[in-house]
């Protein structure tokens, strides 16, 4: 059995990793990513000997093992660079990120290697421990990033190509990052990481394996967006950061005397709460995508994104917040800002002040139709810059800015709103939060959005529109009920007016004039109460109603009419469950509207049929009746 478990643990690594290298060099080499794993393999074997070699024989030294480390993070720096060469292929990844990514991975390795060199074959001390660790921690993070960028852009359904093979490097550049980082941090490398390294790295050929044998008839398809050069770029700049952090926290326990431990823990809660901030900060984060655009692609934007972003903003069918509002944040959004205003054209070809977010406007906000900046965007579809304005007015022929623009602080576009050719209204979008250089990229997305959101609130004030029509179309089938039911008071008043100077002494009449007032108070009284509450539900009082019994009182009731209403024949008693105002209106109105539409040589008959579990009522006439429209 083994006494020295590093021995056990590199050459089980290098056992592995030989098979690895044979199992692909022998069968799978058609593709650069198998090639660039077989070259890897034979590396880490090597490396693996190496180590062997050294415990138990003293050879090779430092210096000459220190190179060979380098020669294996190499092969597999290599190894992802040939995912992202497969990635080129299909045109999904920019060239410019490829260098930056190769241009920094090859500079780290070469002044490593260059190190490493002179002072393996000269007596030259070029770099000590701790920047060579550096060094190490360096290359890991950028092995990790690339991991990252590959698997955060690779579509779900293809990520099954490379799953293995993005868990196994990633697991050995993370491994090599957190020993070198304890490392670092307290002066030598620890036993337990060092002697469990190599039993890591045997433990992960069987992923390469697995990988290699599934992804043979799959090819290698994942694409870079914005936001994951984004997050790699976060994830590097939070990993330098911490990389800093913990030197500078050995040198303050170092430095520190008996206070050192409580002074690192000091300085560890700063620095983390720093980096929390930084991160969190909207400012910073639109420098770093501003940035990010400008230096790695050759567009500014990623329009899928856009695209989907403001299809999500304006999906949402609440008013909450209202559409004016969100068509601001959209496109305050495109330029990094948020802040802005919106006009729409009202009455007489003014346009409106419809909202405003995080900008103070001024008290008088409406643009007059006849303005000259109304009638230079009629004649032009041009974006006003006013920071270009203010500094050279003759650009934009001395145009004149309207108060309602001019006095609001912090301006800093404005965006007319077409629909078709004509202009629906104006944009007002408020400083950004980083600075952005606009060119035409800038320009005509921010066109396409304008008309694509102006078409929606020209479809919103429609259907507003259209919404209050209809509310005064009901006002006005209400105000025919209403005019309706006045008109049956009336007559019944007036009825009772006229006979009055002929009956009044007699008791019967007395009888019937004060039933009448009291219909006709009840009916007035419910007529109020429908006014006051149009639009909402009233409670409906259900009671069992003798049917036939109501229609033989309201054929009593309007007889005093010609052509009287009568009932055919003998119908049995009919009970139903209804509101008995409502029912005794509704039929009222019917037989009146018979009356008015039958000339008095005309009939009017009311017939009840039943039938198991329901009842018909008929009510007809002679009359010449009523049009569709009418009714």
């Amino acid at each position: 059995m083994f006494s020295n478990m590093d021995v056990l643990s590199y050459s089980l690594a290098a056992i592995t990793f030989g098979l690895l290298a044979i199992l692909v060099a022998a069968r799978y080499l058609r593709r650069g990513v198998d090639r660039a794993l077989a070259l890897a393999s034979t590396v880490t074997a090597v490396w693996a000997c190496s180590l062997v070699s050294q415990s138990i024989w003293g050879y090779p030294g430092f210096n000459l093992r220190y190179l060979i480390e380098l020669l294996r993070d190499a092969a597999w720096i290599y190894l992802l660079f040939a995912l992202l060469k497969d990635g080129l292929r299909q045109n999904k990844l920019t060239g410019k990120v490829k260098q930056i990514l190769g241009a920094s991975a090859g500079v780290l390795l070469l002044v490593l290697l260059a190190i490493g060199l002179i002072e393996n074959f000269t007596d030259l001390a070029l770099a000590s421990g701790k920047i060579k660790l550096l060094g190490q921690i360096g290359l890991s993070l950028l092995g990790l990033s690339l991991v990252e960028q590959i698997w955060r852009n690779s579509p779900s359904f293809g990520r099954s190509s490379i799953k293995y093979m993005c868990i196994g490097a990633g697991t050995i550049f993370a491994f090599d990052f957190f020993m070198y980082s304890d490392a670092l941090l307290f002066g030598h490398v620890a036993d337990s990481f060092w002697n469990a390294r190599g039993f890591v790295n045997a433990l992960l050929t069987p992923l390469f394996a697995v990988n290699v044998i599934n992804t043979r008839r799959q090819p290698v398809d994942f694409h870079l967006s914005r936001s994951a050069v984004f997050h790699g770029g976060t994830l590097i700049f939070a990993g330098g950061y911490l990389l800093f952090l913990a030197l500078g926290g050995y040198y303050v326990r170092t430095l520190g005397g008996q206070w050192g431990d409580a002074l690192q823990v000091l300085f560890f809660t700063i620095s983390l709460v720093f980096l929390t901030t930084l991160l969190l900060s909207r400012r910073i984060r639109s420098k770093l995508m501003v940035l990010i655009s400008q230096n790695f692609f050759d567009y500014k934007y990623d329009y899928r994104e856009e695209w989907l972003k403001m299809t999500r903003e304006l999906a949402d069918l609440s008013n909450d917040p209202p559409l004016p509002q969100r068509v601001i944040r959209i496109l305050a959004g495109l330029v990094e800002s948020n802040a802005g205003a919106i006009w729409l054209i009202g009455e007489q070809d003014a346009y409106v002040l419809k909202a405003s977010v995080n900008l103070s406007t001024p008290k008088y906000t409406m643009i007059e139709g006849n303005s000259e900046l109304v009638r230079f965007f009629r004649d032009r579809e041009w974006i006003v810059d006013l920071h270009e304005y203010k500094a050279d007015p003759v650009s934009y022929n001395l145009l004149e800015i309207p108060d309602a623009i001019a006095k609001t602080p912090d301006c800093w576009l404005i965006i007319p709103l077409y629909l078709g050719n004509e202009l629906y209204g104006m944009a007002l979008v408020g400083n950004p939060y980083a600075r952005v250089e606009l060119n035409w990229e800038n320009f005509d997305l921010i066109k396409v959005v304008a008309r694509q959101t102006c078409n929606l609130l020209a479809q919103a004030d429609a259907q507003y529109r259209l919404s209050r029509a209809m509310q005064f179309e009901a006002v006005s089938k209400a105000s025919s009920f209403m005019v309706h039911d006045l008109k049956t008071v009336i007559a019944q008043l007036s009825l009772l007016v006229k006979n009055a100077p002929k009956h009044r002494n007699n008791p019967a009449f007395i009888d019937d004039m004060i039933n009448t007032t009291e219909h006709a108070v009840r009916k007035m009284s419910n007529l109020v109460d429908h006014i006051r509450k149009p639009h909402t539900e009233e409670t409906v009082n259900l009671e069992p109603i003798n049917l036939t019994q109501l229609v033989q009182q309201l054929v009593t009731h309007y007889q005093h009419r010609t052509p009287a209403p009568h009932v055919v024949g003998s119908p049995p008693e009919s009970i139903i469950k209804a509101d008995t105002e409502h029912l005794r209106s509704v039929l009222g109105h019917l037989i009146q509207n018979a009356q008015d539409a039958t000339p008095p040589t005309g009939e009017i008959t009311l017939t009840i049929k039943t039938s198991k579990g329901s009842v018909v009522l008929f009510i007809q006439d002679t009359g010449s009746g009523m049009t569709e429209e009418f009714i």
